[in-house]
Order: C-alpha cells, then sequence, then structure tokens
C-alpha cells in the first residue's frame, strides 16, 4: 500500500533525509520519500501495519522537528 501525506512545518532539508532514514527502518517499510521542496511524506508499506508504522512514523518527525506534523486525512 502506498500512501503520501502532507507534511506541515518541515523546515530543514537536512532533518527531511533523517526522516527518511528513520522511516525507512521501522519494520514493514518497503519504500519512503520526504521531499523537503514538496512537503510531502510517501510511504509504501504493508497495508496489514499500516496504521502502525504511520504511528512510529509520526514520533519520529516529531522527535527530528518538533514543530513538523503529518496530515492525515
Amino acid at each position: 500500500m502506498k500512501k503520501t501525506f502532507k507534511l506541515i512545518d518541515l523546515e530543514c532539508a537536512n532533518c527531511a533525509a533523517k526522516m527518511e532514514n528513520a522511516i525507512a527502518k521501522i519494520e514493514g517499510v518497503e519504500a519512503v520519500t520526504v521531499s523537503f521542496m514538496t512537503q510531502k511524506l510517501t510511504i509504501t508499506a504493508d497495508e496489514n501495519k499500516f496504521d502502525d508504522i504511520l504511528k512510529q512514523a509520526a514520533k519520529i518527525c516529531k522527535k527530528i522537528e518538533p514543530d513538523c506534523k503529518i496530515v492525515l486525512k
């Protein structure tokens, strides 16, 4: 399953790279892209674990860039 989410207040390209590397290490994640330019997070992951993976990704984003939020639709 592949989903794209809008990021709010991602202020640093280096932070985006750190987020991408950390999220890629989550079990069940097949691919991840964090784009500083478009302010988007794209995750391809196991559909059965997707909600848990997204929660872990949100924690990672918050730890690396405290003001950054993932817009969940």
